[in-house]
């Protein structure tokens, strides 16, 4: 698993959860008995313990009046914990490598033990358990670094109507290739996880299928002055980051409202 030294940065959002714990994951309820559609929020790599995914959901519940819901992707252990969050660089800064490996070998036994291709299979019987259980019509999913990645993953299945992806982690081409339903991309300006060969390779691989069979409805948008994971962990003190993180969540309400409409 590919990782980045700004994959263990960010800040903790102001406010408290309003939502509950329902057999291991977080629950923001919608309107009772609205089964139109409902969201799922693939976190970070910090998971539940940071409380920012979870005031996240609740926002997003009240703005696309659905249930939305916080899988626990790491069983209650995930790689990084919270007291390791750290404020972002500006972009712009160097990177000292150095630092950032003596930083990351800590972390490498627990984020290997927890790399996207493990977390998956968790993530998709979350999903297909959801689906029997609830009966929602239509299911979106968005997903924040790590959870960028499973959500390209899990957009090559038929579990889900319509992904939002905020400064993925590693991806491949060929997992682009594989995408089936609409995607949405939150991007940031400099990124060492979703870096800009790869960025312009998705996209470019996307519009490829232009009136073609397999097309479906994409669209990326960058934030200038942000760094990976500025819609999940962001400084407000920032300005750009501030406006980036704010422009990310609206990104992701109006691309559900206009793939998964009521």
């Amino acid at each position: 698993m590919a990782s980045c030294d700004n994959c263990k940065k960010g800040a903790v959002l102001p406010g408290e959860p309003t939502g509950t714990m329902v057999n291991g994951a977080y629950f923001a309820a919608g309107p009772e008995g609205n089964k139109s559609r409902a969201i799922i929020l693939l976190t970070d790599i910090f998971g539940l313990p940071l409380v920012n995914c979870k005031i996240m959901a609740d926002n997003i519940s009240k703005r696309l009046e659905c249930d939305c819901w916080v899988p626990d992707l790491f069983d209650g252990k995930p790689p990084i914990t919270v007291d390791k969050l750290k404020v972002p660089e500006r972009v712009g800064e160097k990177v000292h490598w150095f630092s950032l490996i003596f930083n990351a070998l800590p972390s490498l036994p627990a984020m290997l033990r927890n790399r996207p291709t493990v977390a998956y299979p968790k993530a998709e019987k979350f999903v297909k358990d959801l689906k029997a259980e609830k009966n929602y019509e239509k299911l979106g999913a968005v997903g924040y670094c790590f959870g960028g990645t499973l959500a390209v993953s899990m957009a090559s299945t038929d579990l889900l109507n319509s992904v939002v992806i905020c400064h993925p982690g590693s991806i491949t081409p060929e997992a682009v290739e594989a995408m089936k339903v609409p995607s949405a991309w939150a991007c940031a300006e400099e990124d060492m996880g979703f870096k800009p060969a790869m960025r312009r390779k998705a996209e470019e691989i996307l519009a490829s299928r232009k009136d073609k069979e397999n097309f479906v409805e994409y669209e990326f948008k960058d934030y200038k002055g942000t760094v990976h994971g500025f819609a999940a962990r962001p400084n407000l003190a920032y300005p750009e980051v501030k406006a980036g993180y704010e422009g990310a969540f609206e990104q992701t309400i109006e691309w559900f409202k206009k793939t998964i409409p009521v």
